[in-house]
């Protein structure tokens, strides 16, 4: 169980977040995009911190569970929360994956492989436009205006 609020955004407060996002954003969070391999600008970050829904401000990864899978995609080995992120069967392009979306709004993350490291063996592999990234010590963001967990610190 979480303690955020995972209620999905109502559709005036959807359609305001979905008003800021830029083209590419859009294609890989609403469309199921994908950027392009080695130009994401989490990468090859190594702040700490917590990485969240580029829509709806959700933690979804920790950087303390991001590693260098060179894949050319950011790669973490757990959730936040594993309520934060939902898998669906994927069987897009002619292959079978695990899609990841935001649980509380349902935008397209990336996709986890059986293939990581120790102690998951998972590899979250996602989108750098996906995400937005929140300093260690800083409020989380708040973007739906809910309060509670929402406005802890990072």
């Amino acid at each position: 169980m979480s303690r955020f609020d995972l209620a999905p955004p109502a559709p005036d407060e959807r359609d305001a977040r979905v008003a800021g996002l830029s083209p590419d954003e859009r294609r890989v969070l609403l469309q199921h995009g994908t950027e392009a391999p080695f130009c994401g600008v989490f990468l090859d970050s190594k702040r700490e911190g917590i990485y969240c829904c580029r829509l709806c401000g959700l933690p979804l990864f920790r950087s303390g569970s991001k590693f260098d899978s060179g894949t050319g995609w950011p790669s973490f080995t757990a959730p936040y929360e594993e309520a934060h992120v939902r898998r669906i069967h994927d069987t897009s392009h002619g292959m079978v994956r695990t899609e990841i979306v935001c649980t509380r709004c349902g935008s397209h993350l990336g996709h986890v492989f059986p293939d990581g490291p120790p102690p998951t063996f998972e590899r979250h592999c996602l989108n750098s436009v996906s995400l937005s990234f929140v300093d260690a010590g800083q409020p989380l963001p708040d973007p739906l205006q809910r309060g509670g967990a929402e406005s802890g610190p990072a």
